[in-house]
């Protein structure tokens, strides 16, 4: 209605002017809300629902994998599929974390019904702990939230504006960090986890699990991207 109101007023500009704004949210088709909680469930389902993990390991997890005997662990999305969502061709091709499942970076674009299928069948066995919202979100994770950290990792490393993110650290993250980043005291100091920097850059991205840390993902990614090299290049590691 106000855009109608101001088209007659001003005539054509402000029309052009309107569907300008309009065509500029087209980035934003995606529900971001949905498609963040479901980054928080692929890292710590268990956790968002307020359940404890399943008390058996996964049926699909190795038998010969390092978090076998660790139900908390290896129920978890991220620990078969990695941060990057590559699974064996990513992140996770060595290592502790090894495990040999492939990634689901194939699923990007695709269905959400049918990988919400595919999580609620027997061999997954999401269905059993999961409610139809949480799949849904889990689901849009997967099929449109799956980021090109190619774009913002390079040789391990995040690649961003140092400055432009001290500002976005200042303005958000140090409210519940610290300026320093030490802050909860109970976790350790954010320069000392980005070594891990898909890990960092899903968590800056879709929030910690059960925790009231906002997720940057309807900014753009380059946003997080920088606040994670200015925690890198300034902050202290201990």
């Amino acid at each position: 209605m106000i855009f109608q109101a101001k088209t007659k007023t001003c005539g054509l500009p402000v029309m052009l002017a309107a569907l300008s704004m309009v065509a500029g949210t087209a980035a934003y088709a995606a529900d971001e809300g949905s498609i963040a909680r479901g980054g928080r469930l692929y890292d710590k389902w268990y956790s968002v629902i307020g359940q404890d993990a399943p008390a058996a390991s996964h049926k699909l997890y190795p038998t010969e994998a390092e978090y076998a005997d660790k139900p908390g662990t290896n129920w978890r999305c991220k620990e078969c599929h990695g941060w990057d969502g590559m699974g064996v061709d990513g992140a996770y091709s060595g290592g502790k974390h090894f495990s040999g499942i492939k990634g689901i970076n194939g699923m990007k674009g695709g269905d959400p019904a049918a990988v919400v299928a595919l999580l609620s069948a027997p061999a997954h066995g999401y269905g059993d702990y999961l409610g139809e919202q949480d799949l849904t979100d889990l689901a849009n994770f997967v099929v449109q939230g799956q980021d090109a950290y190619a774009d913002y990792v390079s040789d391990s490393k995040i690649v961003g504006d140092v400055e432009r993110g001290k500002q976005v650290f200042g303005t958000v993250c140090a409210n519940c960090h610290g300026a320093d980043g030490k802050l909860p005291k109970e976790m350790p100091p954010l320069a000392s986890l980005t070594g891990n920097p898909w890990e960092l850059m899903h968590k800056v991205l879709n929030g910690q699990p059960k925790e009231v840390m906002p997720a940057l993902r309807a900014f753009d990614h380059q946003n997080a991207a920088d606040v994670i090299a200015y925690i890198e290049a300034e902050l202290p590691k201990e």
